[in-house]
């Protein structure tokens, strides 16, 4: 899609409500699941949060249970990446120090054995 189609679509919807919205989405879904490859969330959580999302509208919820249940699921989602990669740093800081022991401990033998 070029940039100035996507603009135009952003644009619009801004403009559009919550209840329209998610009709919106309802049309865009069933044009994707008529004419595109299926596409799936990636991770985990975004795919825990699409059906969350996916089970409310079906049990047709008001628009604002949804939106603020999605708002928190996003919220928790943005938490838990920043753990997951703040334990990334971790691991990573761990590997390393653990690689650089063995490199100190050999320059110290040689000192050992000459005196």
């Amino acid at each position: 899609m070029n940039d100035l189609l996507k603009q135009r679509i952003i644009r619009l919807l801004d403009a559009a409500s919550d209840e329209r919205g998610y009709q919106i989405l309802d049309f865009v879904e069933f044009l994707d699941s008529k004419y595109a490859e299926r596409s799936q969330p990636d991770g985990l959580l975004s795919k825990i949060s699409a059906t969350v999302e996916n089970t409310m509208r079906a049990g047709k919820l008001p628009i604002q249970a949804i939106t603020g249940t999605m708002g928190l699921m996003d919220t928790a989602t943005k938490v838990m990446k920043g753990l997951a990669a703040a334990g990334q740093a971790v691991v990573e800081e761990a590997v390393k120090a653990a690689e650089d022991r063995p490199r100190v401990e050999e320059e110290k033998k040689p000192e050992s054995l000459s005196s």
